[in-house]
Parts: structure tokens; sequence; C-alpha cells
């Protein structure tokens, strides 16, 4: 049996052709750990065939299987972006697979680059590479890849354990903490399985395994935040209208009646949730409908947290908002990180001419500044993100030290019916297990859902189906290990793995 393992490896290694298509495979697959699948253990067993794949390769080699096992990743991945750039947005379909084809590579280099320093680390028998180098590389570049250029933390490893027991580890460490443990499994993984690993290898790596799947339990025991408050009734409104249908004039005064016909079914809630960018129209154009609505929501005792778009006149700047209509006054909150290409276009003026002779979409939203003024609904202090950037954890930190409850508004109809919208819940819960704190999200047509502090669903609806979603959620305050310190402890770790590798190598003979 070791001897046909090691031939396959061998095999694999010695022909270029077939260690890529199999590199390229084990990326794909490993989509199948995400949702809808969450197949969780594939988010270790991936990897793990990865680091036996370039065992003792050079490390030009190496990388040309990371960055074709980067390829698989993404290209099968974020295969629902060709739905959102040429079926809703309209760009044309040369354009539309340049772009796909653009970030797809730039996302592979990220994992052609820690195959590539993983084995330039490589000594006697790899422990070095194996124990100290892969996993703090693995959480380094999933880190830089969070926030560098813009950044794009979709399908960061993390998220596809939020229902396995590594998910102990996201109020301790935050996503990246996850994400560390699953690496030091794929290495126990591909240590234990390897057949030239000696005995106290093997003991070494099923001493790892049980420490990286028990330990969480006892921090999930832990009660890091605590209620504040009563318990109170809220609705989240799914409206399920097409994307395609959503901003066509023609629909505008139904989609407003039907968004009043669902706010009546959702009476009796202290708060009530609309999706991101909910009526097809500019706030400024319907102040008499809001202030009505506000009238109204008095009448029934409820808030309202609208997603809208609103224009400012005085700077003649668009913004995708959070539109507060509370008793105590409310406000604005405006999305402060923008998706590059969806809703701003970092391109030169020459290319924006360009655009509007194709009569492709070139209006930039602007970004809102970091520091908005905590706004409050419902007797309670929200924690506000609008669509995908719930998906940047640390830049929430801030809030969560007076923030009782969060609140997510996303339009998801983009992409249509595929597993994005299914990743972006996981994402959610992620955020609300990091904080400690129920979380509820209102999307256009799914997955509009409650969620509790230990990232659990409490209630969801169906996608594509027009509802109101009730239920209660308690307020809690406090801070988990991870809200206090944020990603400080999981980066400035694998630094410090880094240089002690770093400093062995220098000292091998």
């Amino acid at each position: 049996m070791r001897v046909g393992v090691r031939g396959v490896w061998a095999a694999l290694q010695a022909h270029a052709l077939g260690r890529l298509l199999f590199a390229f495979a084990i990326g794909a697959a490993l989509n199948l750990a995400f949702a809808p699948f969450a197949w969780w253990p594939i988010g270790f067993l991936a990897p793990a065939a990865l680091f036996a794949l370039i065992r003792g390769l050079p490390p030009r080699r190496a990388a040309a299987a990371g960055a074709a096992f980067g390829m698989g990743l993404f290209a099968v991945g974020t295969y629902w972006l060709y739905t959102c750039i040429h079926g809703f947005g309209l760009v044309p379909i040369w354009l539309t697979l340049f772009l796909q084809f653009a970030l797809v590579a730039i996302m592979a280099s990220y994992s052609m680059l820690l195959c590539f320093l993983a084995n330039r680390f490589w000594l006697k028998g790899g422990a070095t590479r194996d124990w100290l180098v892969l996993p703090a590389l693995w959480v380094l570049f999933e880190w830089l890849r969070g926030w560098l250029f813009s950044g794009f933390p979709w399908l960061s490893i993390g998220y596809a354990f939020i229902d396995s027991p590594l998910a102990g580890w996201a109020p301790l460490l935050g996503v990246y903490g996850i994400t560390w443990a699953a690496g030091y499994a794929a290495v126990a993984v591909n240590v234990l399985l390897w057949p030239g690993s000696a005995k106290s290898q093997r003991l070494v790596a099923v001493g790892a395994l049980c420490a990286l799947f028990m330990a969480p339990s006892v921090a999930l025991r832990v009660e890091w935040t605590h209620p504040v408050g009563p318990a109170f009734p809220v609705a989240a409104v799914q409206a399920a209208i097409p994307q395609d249908q959503k901003w066509q004039e023609s629909n505008r005064e139904a989609t407003i009646a039907r968004y009043s016909e669902l706010t009546a079914q959702a009476w009796g809630a202290r708060l009530i949730v609309w999706p991101e960018a909910a009526l097809p129209v500019l706030a400024n154009n319907i102040q008499d409908y809001l202030h009505s609505l506000q009238v109204a929501g008095g009448r029934h005792d409820a808030d309202f947290a609208i997603g809208l778009v609103n224009y400012d006149p005085a700077t003649q700047q668009y913004f995708n908002g959070l539109l507060v209509l509370s008793q105590a006054g409310g406000g604005w909150y405006y999305k402060r990180h923008l998706v590059p290409f969806g809703e701003y276009f970092p391109v030169p003026a020459f290319v924006r001419t360009w655009m509007r002779l194709m009569s492709l979409p070139f209006d930039d939203l602007s970004a809102g500044t970091e520091n908005q003024p905590m706004l409050s609904a419902a007797g309670q202090k929200l924690g506000l993100t609008i669509c995908y950037e719930d998906a940047y954890g640390s830049q929430q930190l801030q809030v969560l030290r007076q923030a009782t409850l969060l609140v997510n508004v996303t339009n998801n109809a983009w992409y249509g019916d595929s597993s994005a919208p299914h990743q972006h819940l996981q994402i959610s819960r992620l955020r609300a297990l990091e904080a400690g704190r129920y979380l509820i999200r209102a999307a256009n047509d799914g997955i509009t859902a409650l969620i509790g502090p230990k990232g659990q669903i409490v209630a969801r609806l169906p996608q594509f189906q027009e509802a109101v979603l009730r239920g209660e959620v308690q307020p809690m305050s406090g801070l988990t290990p991870y809200a206090r310190c944020g990603n400080y402890p999981a980066i400035g770790g694998a630094c410090v793995l880094l240089a002690w590798a770093g400093w062995r190598r220098r000292r091998a003979p």
C-alpha cells in the first residue's frame, strides 16, 4: 500500500501536465466545502492533497501547482460572476470573460506564491515547512487577499467550517483563526497519511488533530457576551423582485406598493428591515412617502432600517445607503466598502468615454466615511453593513463596542440561482459568531434570515418567495476575544512562526 501511494505521488510530481491537472482538480473540489454543499471535511482534505503534491518539488514547480490549484478554486467558485456581469450588468461577453479571467488569475497568484515560498523553506524531512510555514503562509495570504487592492475575501477557507467543531475558533481568533486551524489539520492529515512519515510524526499529527477539533468546543461553551434588556420582535421584508425588472420605470409604483403591503404584514415588530436598494428610486424623490412610512411606524411602535440609494445635491454624489427611520431620530449609514467595477469604476477618463460609447454603466457611487455616527432603532445601537461589506469583519470591530444588534441588507438577486447567496449567508453567520450578537439579514430575493450569536440560523425564508420573516432577537453586549483584539493575534502569530522557520533554515547545515 505504501509503495502504491508513493508511486502515485511520484508519477504526479514527475509529469508536469498531470500534476497541474490534479492541482486544478483539487482546487475545484475545495468548493464542495462551502455552501450550498457544506462538506466541510474537504476544507482540510483538499489542502492536504495540495501539500502532498508539492512535497519535495523545486519552488518553481510548486508555484505552478499552486497557481493551478488557485485557478481551479476560483474558476469554479466564482462562476456566478458571469450572471452578475453579463446577465444583469449587460456587459459584452468578451469583456465579461476578460474580467473573470483577470480576477481568477489574480486570486490564483496567492496560492502560487504560497507554494513557492513554502518550498523555499524545505529542510531535511520537511518538518519546518509542514508545521511552521504552510499554515502560517495560508493565514497570511488569505488575510492579504482580504484587503489588498480593495480585497476579495470570498472563499476564505474559514467560512467553510461554520457548522464544524472548528467554528469555536471564531470568537477567539476570527475567521483567520479558523483558517489557521484548518491549515494545521491539513498538515496533520498529510503527515499522518504520507508513507514516509515516522511513527513519532504520526503520533504528533494525531495529537494535533485532537487538539484542533476539541479545544474550540470549550470556547463555544463560554458566554463571551451577555443579554442586555429584553428580547423584542423584528421583521425582515423579502420582496423577491427579479433583478432584470427591478429598475424598470414601469415597475416603480408596483414595487413601492409591494413593499407597503409587506410592511403591513410586519406590524407588531419593533424593527422592520428592508433589503439593499429596496425601492428603484432615489431617496430624495420619495421624501413624502418616507415621511408617511415613519408616521405609520409611530402608530404601530415600529422603527425601520431601509436600503436606498441617496443623492447629495451639495456634493453631487450618489451613496448606497441604509436609512434608519426611528422615533429617536434615525439617520443615514452609507456603505463604506464599495465593489470595484460594480459600484465604482477605477479606470482613467478615456476608458470612461469608451464606456459611454458602449452604453455601459459608468456612474460611480461614493463611499461613506469610515467613522459614521452610530444609529439607533427600537432602543438598540445598530451595527450596520450593506451587502458584501460584511465580508470585511475587521472593519466592523469598532462598532461592536457599542452595538447591541447587527443588521445586514443585501441584494443577492444579482447572482441568480447560484451558490453565491448561500456562501454570503455563511459569511454573515460567521460575523455573528465572531461578535457574539444576533444579526438580522434582509435580502431582496434571499437568503433572508435571523442569525443567533453562535452563528446558528434561528429562522429563514425560502429563496425567490415574496414574504416577511418574523422572529425575536435578544440584544447583546460585551466583547469576544476577537472583538477585543481583531486579527492581530492570528496575523502576529503567523509572522512569529515564519520568523522562527527562517531562523531554523539559516541554522540548518
